[in-house]
């Protein structure tokens, strides 16, 4: 058996493959080389310290060496302890052997410790401002990956505690004999003179544990989410600098190739892996071994990622930025599963290796202090998208992450999830822009980018791209928010390139944060160009064709109305209704003919496709469509003749359809009418409204016509409003914000939650109702081409999960259909002041398993089982009466168009509708989260304004450490921190089964009050108070008291 002594020796048989000569050097110069590289000595870690400690370095000497690193795997090593030893010794840019051969030994080791001088005192800096190692390691947890091997970029450092080299010393001795054997093998394949290259390499394939670890530079454990054996698995290898396009395909070097990368002083560890080419991934996808689907990234924890599993049950889980591989969130990736021992355990109910609360709480005050746009909504979508949805997928008291579940849970409570890596990005969907700060680097030809989304990586900007006197006044621009762009992630980096793309303004103003909201999800708000422009009807004012006047149906003179929030100029569609003398009714929908103006194939229409909808923001609207067809040559103003699609039902009192029609018309809208009009209408049928009460009217249609039109529309919309929920429809409504604005300032006057009304559903249910019988249309006339919209049914594993929830909680909740559901929501809860809260809170629940509802051309799936909208509960359901505002409308539009033989065919193949649908789900999803995160910017700013505001909050979720609340005035959900409640002497989280409850311990008020206990479960009645955060547009929930609540 080979002595310890002896085990060093492999070093001695690699080190010619860097084209060393190893004649005339002297063999204690040439063992420190490969010391150095190959991190393998503990004698030569303890030299190291000895030589640090005399140069009075002891924060770095306390740190474990990366020789350590080779046997941690066998020792039991604690994995976070290697997270910042590895930063220390893995840079080889300064102690190639290259290098060192010019440099000599001892100079070389001085200038190896006086770059752990240099580290040290930027770690001492970074104390005196305040920050703490913790913060550092949370704010860098996008840097470093996560407790399989991690690797850590030689530019970022990390904080040691001093006993720990002592600790891992004694673990190896106390292991050593045991491991005796494995060193033996391990130098046996290194032993002896030294080896060509090609030796090297075929010496290396009769050893898995070091099979593809063919350069010296490269560490010594694997990547997080790295295999260790099989065809796929690759360990991290340096990499080509001219290597940095994201998604080109990269096949093995040469023995050649790599001698090459491996010398020289500039070279750097490759932290990720090269990604597959396309063939092997094809090839992959068939045989099943790789999976595609969209990288979601946890906005609280941005070292956390998930995509889909295929069996639908849990994600799967992507711990760190080196599993992602360079991906961003919403990218199409493929992945590859790892082998089932590096995958995540965890509890079933509480996963207990990922961030604690208490991390994740620190880590929000950081980015608090560095002006961060954190997201403060915990569920931030309805039932049909899911964008942000997904990211929060959970058992109702998680600690936030989403787990996969592939195997029954263990007899102590744990199970198993699956983890995997990318391997290749199919489409980057990421605009790959952030708005955030610039952070001068001294001696550095680059400047720092901070985006305020972490789930963007730090990007390097060069300094010609920074405003001319930045370096000089740096601390100018601390507060000024910058948009920049990644123009290239290289391999062997943590931080992305990119340019600055736009100055936007000062934080915390809301037109610079407006902006850079648009920019980061790639909304084009841009002038339209004078290509599209010239698309346009150029004799103004436009008058209706002769010829559209002979081939169309002619409906001016009926009592036709548009209902509209007050402030709308893009009026989509109209309604009529006329009693006839058998006691039925004539009912249209009328909507405006957008395809008329918008020629498949122009520019316009290119404009349009690529914009797929317009952006509602809470101060404006980013159209899709030119203002003049927006507001006005599209728009069905009053008293106008303007072009429509229009179906018409005869349909009896009672809500049943007796016939219908479908056609291209003419209208002149008698009235614009509000929602507080029709309100109005509803709520007082015997009322005479004078002619003040309401906008202009057309003189042909006395009010009183249109009031009775209103009713009767109302009472038909009861009538098909009972018949869908009784059929077993599903609708969950979630409390929406709203905003009174200075109409000089734009600034925010008041807020208010808006109130879905009665005049509202009348809208609605003759909306679904022309959707509904236009989808069965164009399917039945073109059953390979129809644009349709599906909503799956949610996840099973959640449902089962969330009704064992509700169980525990005493709810008498039936999940098993669309129907089942919204009863239960609608009886279960009480009829006191709160039922409607908690209504809120457990919609919020139902809506977390839900997926999203998607366009798709039913041409590519085949199956109509699948074509099902499960909210809805009918069979086939699309878009149709909002074509000023979604492409996908105007899609539907022509596909009816050519159905009835009033248009041409449509010009697209069954894969370019498709593309269109998917290119619009992905808009539908940004336009969806840009209004939201606009109106979190206005209640921060109104919050700033106006606060602190005090209201009554209602517990939605239960974690160890804190617990999630609806705040009932005003909508919003916040999560309080027990660690940051003022005047709390302790807390703790008890949990049964999966009901989470938090005791928490007031303090006394005086010496003769006794300590006051509150018990914080889900559906608890709590006061809170929400404040302004030092932070621009940022603000918090401060829990209140008890007794201060009741007084």
């Amino acid at each position: 058996m080979d002595s310890p002594r002896q085990s060093k020796k492999p070093n001695v048989g690699r080190e010619p493959k860097r084209g060393q000569n190893q004649s005339g050097i002297p063999p204690q110069k040439d063992a420190y080389a490969r010391l150095l590289s190959q991190h393998r000595s503990p004698r030569f870690n303890q030299y190291l310290e000895q030589y640090a400690k005399d140069l009075s370095c002891p924060k770095e000497e306390n740190g474990p060496s990366p020789p350590l690193r080779a046997q941690s795997e066998k020792m039991n090593i604690p994995q976070q302890k290697w997270d910042h030893a590895s930063n220390d010794f893995s840079d080889s840019k300064d102690f190639s052997p290259s290098y060192m051969k010019s440099k000599g030994e001892e100079s070389s080791l001085s200038l190896y410790m006086e770059k752990l001088s240099l580290r040290n005192a930027q770690q001492d800096y970074e104390r005196k401002q305040g920050v703490s190692d913790k913060q550092r390691r949370g704010q860098r947890r996008d840097t470093t990956t996560s407790h399989d091997g991690d690797i850590e970029s030689g530019e970022e450092l990390g904080s040691f505690k001093p006993n720990e080299t002592k600790k891992h010393q004694k673990q190896q001795k106390k292991k050593k004999d045991c491991n005796r054997n494995v060193a033996s093998k391990d130098a046996d394949s290194f032993v002896g003179r030294p080896q060509s290259p090609q030796k090297a390499s075929a010496s290396e394939q009769e050893h898995d544990k070091i099979k593809k670890s063919k350069k010296k530079n490269s560490p010594k454990h694997p990547e997080e989410g790295t295999v260790k054996s099989g065809v796929d698995a690759q360990v991290l290898r340096p990499k080509s600098p001219k290597d940095k396009k994201l998604q080109q395909p990269q096949a093995s070097s040469s023995p050649a190739d790599k001698r090459k990368n491996k010398g020289g002083r500039g070279s750097k560890q490759q932290m990720f892996e090269s990604y597959l080419s396309f063939e092997e991934v094809s090839q992959g996808l068939k045989r099943g071994e790789l999976i595609q689907g969209q990288l979601r990234i946890n906005p609280k924890k941005y070292y956390e990622a998930f995509i889909p599993s295929p069996d639908d049950k849990r994600d799967i889980f992507l711990d760190g930025i080196v599993a992602r591989n360079r991906a961003l969130n919403g990218d199409v990736v493929v992945v590859q599963v790892l082998p089932q021992e590096q995958w995540k355990v965890v509890r079933s109910d509480t996963d207990c290796d990922g961030a604690s609360e208490s991390e994740s709480q620190r880590e929000n005050a950081q980015r608090k202090s560095e002006r961060v746009r954190r997201p403060d909504v915990v569920v931030e979508d309805q039932c049909t998208d899911r964008d942000e949805v997904n990211s929060k997928r959970q058992n109702i008291t998680d600690t936030g992450e989403p787990l996969e579940d592939p195997s029954a849970p263990r007899s102590n409570g744990e199970i198993l999830q699956k983890t995997a890596k990318v391997v290749y990005i199919v489409e980057k969907k990421h605009s790959r822009a952030a708005t955030g700060f610039l952070k001068f680097l001294p001696d550095k030809p680059f400047a720092m980018f901070s985006p305020v989304d972490h789930r963007v990586p730090r990007i390097n900007v060069p300094l010609a791209d920074c405003p001319q006197d930045f370096c000089s006044r740096p601390g100018d621009y601390a507060n000024t928010l910058f948009i920049c762009r990644i123009t290239n992630w290289p391999a062997e980096s943590t931080f992305a390139e990119g340019h600055l793309a736009k100055t936007l303004g000062q934080a915390g103003e809301i037109e610079p944060e407006t902006e850079g909201i648009l920019i980061e999800y790639d909304v084009d708000f841009s002038e339209f160009s004078d290509e599209v422009l010239d698309c346009l009807p150029k004799n103004l004012p436009w008058t209706i064709p002769p010829e559209e006047l002979r081939e169309r149906k002619d409906l001016r003179k009926e009592c036709i109305f548009t209902i509209d929030p007050a402030t709308a100029r893009d009026l989509d569609d109209a309604l009529s209704c006329k009693q006839l003398p058998d006691g039925n009714f004539e009912v249209g929908v009328h909507i405006a003919d957008v395809s008329y103006f918008v020629e498949e194939g122009n520019a316009l229409d290119h404009i349009a496709s690529q914009r797929a909808t317009s952006v509602y923001m809470v101060q404006k609207v980013i159209p899709m469509l030119p203002r003049l067809l927006c507001e006005e040559l599209c728009s069905l103003n009053p008293l106008t003749d303007r072009l429509t699609f229009s179906v018409i039902w005869k349909i009896t009192p009672e809500g049943k359809i007796l016939s219908e029609w479908f056609g291209r018309s003419i209208i002149c809208s008698c009235v614009k009418l509000s929602y507080d009009h029709a309100q109005s209408m509803i709520e007082a049928p015997e009322k005479l409204f004078s002619a003040e009460e309401l906008p202009p009217v057309d003189a042909l249609h006395p009010i009183d016509e249109i009031h009775q039109a209103v009713l009767n529309l109302h009472s038909i919309a009861k009538n098909l409003r009972a018949q869908r929920f009784t059929g077993g429809a599903l609708r969950l409504d979630q409390m929406k914000l709203s905003f009174t604005l200075d109409k000089e300032t734009m600034m925010p006057q008041g807020c208010y939650v808006y109130q879905y009304r009665d005049s509202n559903k009348l809208v609605e249910e003759f909306m679904l109702l022309a959707n509904i019988a236009t989808a069965n249309h164009i399917y039945r006339k073109f059953p390979e081409l129809a644009l349709l919209r599906r909503h799956p049914p949610p996840k099973a594993k959640l449902v089962d999960e969330l009704q064992e929830l509700c169980d525990q909680l005493g709810i008498d909740i039936d999940l098993s259909s669309a129907g089942a559901l919204h009863k239960s929501l609608n009886t279960i809860l009480g009829n006191d002041e709160y039922s409607k809260a908690r209504k809120e809170v457990l919609t919020h629940m139902c809506s977390r398993p839900m997926q999203m509802a998607m366009y798709f051309c039913t041409g590519v799936m085949k199956e109509e089982q699948f074509f099902k909208h499960y909210a809805l509960n009918v069979p086939l359901y699309t878009h149709f009466t909002s074509p000023i505002r979604r492409y996908a409308d105007i899609i539907v539009h022509r596909l009816l168009a050519s159905s009835l033989k009033c248009g041409p065919h449509l010009g697209l193949s069954t894969q370019d509708v498709q593309k269109q649908a998917s290119h619009c789900n992905d808009k539908k999803t940004m336009s969806k989260r840009v209004q939201e995160l606009s109106s979190e910017l206005f209640f921060g700013v109104f919050v700033k304004e106006c606060g602190p505001l005090d209201s009554e909050a209602m517990v939605m979720g239960v974690l160890d450490q804190s617990f999630d609340v609806l705040v009932l005035r005003y909508g919003v959900q916040k999560r309080i921190y027990c660690k940051s409640v003022v005047g709390l002497d302790s807390f703790h989280h008890r949990k049964v089964g999966k009901k989470s409850e938090l005791t928490l311990v007031w303090a006394p008020k005086d010496s003769e009050s006794p300590a006051v206990e509150q018990v914080i479960s889900i559906f608890t009645l709590v006061e809170v108070q929400l404040q302004s955060d030092n932070a621009p547009m940022k603000y918090s929930a401060a829990l209140k008291r008890p007794e201060d609540s009741r007084s």
